[in-house]
C-alpha cells in the first residue's frame, strides 16, 4: 500500500466512524509494526477528540507519534515527534484539537478526516517512507 493509499484509508476510517482520529492513524499502520491491530485500537481509544477531550494535542498527531515510536524502536523518537508535529502544523494550521475545530473562534482550520490524512503524510515524510 502506498502512503497516499494509507492516508486515504485512514481518513475513510475516521469519516465512516470506524475509528477515532488516533485509532485511524494507528490502524492503517498495523501491518508495519510489531503490535497487533486490536492492541493498537485499545491503546489509541482514549484519544478521541484529541488529548483531554479537545483541550490538547490532536489525536491523529498522537497516533502518528505512537507509530513513530514503534517503527523506530524508540530510538530518536522525541526528535521525530518534533518533526512530525512541525509537518502536521504546516499542513493543518494547528496541533491542538479545539483550535483545529474552531472552538472559540468559529473558524475550522482542518476537518478530522484531513487531520488524519495529514498525520499519516507527516509521519511518512519524517520517517522517509
Amino acid at each position: 500500500m502506498t502512503i497516499q493509499e494509507r492516508a486515504e484509508t485512514a481518513a475513510n476510517y475516521k469519516k465512516t466512524g470506524v475509528c477515532n482520529c488516533c485509532q485511524a492513524v494507528t490502524k492503517v499502520f498495523a501491518d508495519t509494526v510489531d503490535v497487533d491491530e486490536a492492541t493498537l485500537m485499545k491503546m489509541s481509544a482514549g484519544f478521541a477528540a484529541g488529548m483531554g477531550c479537545m483541550e490538547a494535542t490532536c489525536g491523529s498527531l498522537i497516533g502518528a507519534t505512537m507509530i513513530a515510536g514503534l517503527k523506530t524502536q524508540g530510538q530518536g523518537t522525541p526528535r521525530f515527534s518534533k518533526e512530525i508535529l512541525a509537518a502536521f502544523k504546516e499542513k493543518s494550521g494547528a496541533t491542538i484539537c479545539k483550535e483545529l475545530k474552531g472552538i472559540g473562534t468559529g473558524k475550522v482550520l482542518c476537518e478530522c478526516d484531513d487531520c488524519v490524512r495529514n498525520a499519516v503524510l507527516s509521519l511518512a515524510e519524517v520517517l522517509g517512507e
